[in-house]
């Protein structure tokens, strides 16, 4: 199930490749990342960064870069012991870079083409249509540089914020105005053309700068994600992620 007002774009070229943010501290998982980077703490008897990986290869990507920074070790021994997809590291470990940072460093091992963007925390039970799927049907390289995966403010489980993002019935995003709330929040994957950080000289930044980058050239799109985006930040969250799977399978 597909938002009712979207358009189905004709059929795009496929990513075959991805990048995996799997680089950050964790600060708000603590204690557990005390000992254990995020992307390897178990939700519902699989690390989270295992999650994302095999709905990749579902998805028909064969190369996913990940960059690496806290406890780097421990993520790259995990990543490559891994039969599929092909894992290429991004090394961050003498210097954490951030979300836009990470991905401008790594833009060599990504290729010059569109490719799927994954925090290796991005969790969620699909609903009638997978995801991935939703978000290569809804690409489109002439009008956009970057589609996001977005989820409803209301259901989303384990998320107390105020949302991220408008968007028109075309997909056309905005940002959420100060002091309301946004019924859209940023559910942690996208597709992105790799032309959108064009020009930018590596270092340490949000990913944001390039949403806004995107937003001032009407380029930055949105589909409303079918089934639940679970939130999983706190170790609270993982309780309440591993409830909502038990509900759902029932």
């Amino acid at each position: 199930m597909t938002h009712p007002t979207q358009v189905k774009r004709p059929e795009a070229k496929r990513p075959t490749r991805a990048m995996m943010l799997a680089a950050g501290i964790g600060k708000r998982m603590r204690p557990l990342t005390a000992t254990t980077p995020k992307p390897l703490i178990e939700v519902a008897g699989k690390a989270l960064i295992d999650h994302g990986l095999d709905r990749l290869v579902d998805a028909g990507v064969e190369t996913v870069v990940v960059n690496v920074h806290y406890l780097a070790d421990l993520v790259e021994f995990h990543v490559l012991k891994r039969a599929e997809p092909k894992v290429l590291i991004s090394d961050e470990r003498s210097g954490l870079l951030e979300t836009g940072g990470g991905i401008v460093k790594a833009l060599d091992m990504i290729g010059p083409d569109p490719f799927f963007l994954f925090n290796s925390d991005s969790f969620w039970i699909d609903g009638y249509a997978d995801n991935l799927e939703l978000l290569v049907e809804f690409w489109d390289e002439a009008t956009m540089d970057m589609l996001l995966l977005l989820s409803p403010t209301v259901t989303a489980s384990g998320y107390d914020g105020q949302g991220d993002f408008t968007m028109d019935p075309l997909g056309r995003l905005e940002r959420r105005i100060e002091g309301r709330v946004a019924p859209f929040v940023y559910a942690g994957t996208a597709i992105i053309h790799p032309r959108i950080f064009a020009g930018t000289a590596q270092g340490r930044f949000s990913l944001n700068k390039f949403f806004d980058r995107a937003l001032e050239s009407g380029r930055l799109y949105g589909v409303h994600m079918d089934g639940i985006w679970l939130h999983v930040g706190t170790p609270e969250a993982i309780r309440e992620a591993e409830e909502t799977i038990r509900h759902s399978a029932a």
